[in-house]
């Protein structure tokens, strides 16, 4: 069973920032910590750092150390003297003790069902279901309620990096304009790119005044339809005129400089224009895009009234008048918009006679979702319930619509959110080590 390991830059800095699924990979690396998850307990001898209300053991170091020096030795790396590692070790133990009571003080709970999610995630990562992970835990000597409390303390810190450290970061519009006008930019955020090429040769037997009228008349067939891959067998030079031009996949990066720039402007299925080289013309087609920014979402344009139980009325009561309101749209369904701002308890949407706007997919609660994904437009739904309260809706009409600059630009926040959080973070680490109480016994 082969298992991502930790980085030792901080106790868990690498992987503050990563979503929980990634997370649960990365924490798969903890099992290569075997020697601090050993089921046989060592006896405690002495204090060797007290961390404002914590403390930290004798034992607990040597264990950890035992754990990172035995993952280190796996990967050969070369190990630092004792000393130095005692005291590497010693620093991470200490920042970890002052996360986890910062945590502690501010309510930051990690629950048992987000626990198991995790350990669930590890174990899909690792091709095994959550029990068959355990067994392999204490087949391997382990203990798997200290893995699962050293996992625990992961997520924890983690959570409390991303509310302290991340809400000192602002990105502006302008930060984010400058990104995507970056070179960096142009190569992250673009897609996979399946090339279609046709070179028109310039050689002993094409003057490069004829490789150029061929490559127009070529580029005019082009347009006019023709089939690009029976154009390339017929005219191209290339190496891979005989299989209709196909260059396959090419990452952003792995385009040739020639046509990087010509290539990284155009949508899937257009065809470029001659471009000149000291070998012939070029002419290329996007013959299929995946990845990158390209987003074409199926929008629901909606309204509904909700009705909640509360104080004054039960839930019994709640039904009753929702049931009532759906009478009365069934006799004048042009009631709708009076009814919704006379009775429906969501204050976004009453004053506009329940009106949401144009909804993307995933926006809404399931129970909501799947209602307006299979209603008919025009059709008034019979009142369902979530967990805000009883619903009736009406889909009022549906649209694709092209987000694909909203979802590049929000790439592009993320993208410098992180950068940002990494820089930001050692920061915060320097401050909250300098503001703690720590006296170190060692």
């Amino acid at each position: 069973m082969t298992l991502p390991t930790f980085s030792t830059k901080h106790p868990v800095t690498t992987y503050a920032t990563l979503p929980t699924h990634l997370l649960a990979a990365l924490l798969g690396g903890l099992l290569l910590l075997a020697g601090s998850l050993q089921a046989e307990p060592v006896p405690l001898d002495r204090v060797v750092a007290v961390v404002d209300d914590d403390i930290i053991m004798e034992s607990e170091l040597v264990e950890r150390t035992g754990s990172i020096r035995a993952r280190m030795q796996e990967q050969r790396t070369q190990l630092p003297p004792t000393d130095v590692l005692l005291e590497q070790v010693l620093e991470r133990m200490i920042i970890e003790s002052i996360e986890i009571q910062m945590a502690e003080k501010s309510g930051i709970r990690v629950s048992d069902n987000e626990l198991n999610d995790t350990l669930a995630n590890i174990a899909r990562q690792n091709n095994m279901t959550t029990e068959t992970f355990r067994e392999t835990i204490l087949s391997e000597g382990m203990s798997w309620p200290a893995l699962r409390d050293q996992i625990r303390r992961e997520l924890t810190v983690n959570q409390l990096r991303q509310r302290r450290v991340a809400g000192r970061i602002q990105i502006t519009d302008q930060d984010v304009d400058n990104f995507l006008n970056s070179e960096m930019a142009k190569t992250n955020l673009a897609p996979d790119y399946r090339l279609g090429h046709i070179l028109i040769a310039v050689n002993d037997s094409s003057s490069p005044q004829v490789a150029e009228e061929t490559a127009l008349l070529v580029y005019q067939k082009l347009q006019q339809g023709a089939d690009f891959a029976a154009m390339a067998a017929q005219y191209s030079s290339g190496e891979t005129a005989l299989s209709g031009g196909d260059l396959g996949w090419r990452k952003a990066a792995q385009l040739p400089t020639l046509f990087a720039d010509t290539v990284l402007e155009m949508k899937a299925g257009e065809i470029s224009q001659p471009i000149r080289s000291a070998s012939g013309y070029h002419l290329i087609k996007v013959l299929e895009l995946r990845g990158g920014t390209e987003q074409i979402v199926q929008q629901t344009k909606a309204r509904h009234i909700l009705v909640k139980p509360n104080e004054i009325r039960s839930e019994t009561e709640t039904r009753a008048l929702i049931d009532d309101i759906y009478r009365q749209l069934q006799d004048d369904p042009e009631q709708f918009e009076t009814l919704a701002k006379t009775y429906s308890d969501d204050p976004g949407s009453a004053l506009q006679g329940g009106s949401l706007g144009w909804v993307n997919p995933g926006t809404m609660v399931p129970e909501f979702e799947q209602q307006m994904q299979t209603a008919a437009e025009g059709a008034i739904s019979q009142p369902f319930r979530t967990d805000f309260g009883w619903h009736i809706l009406q889909v009022e009409a549906r649209r694709s619509q092209d987000m694909s600059e909203e979802f590049r630009r929000g790439r592009a926040r993320q993208m410098l959110q992180k950068r940002r959080f990494d820089e930001e973070l050692d920061g915060w680490l320097r401050e909250i080590r300098q503001n703690a109480y720590v006296e170190i016994k060692l």
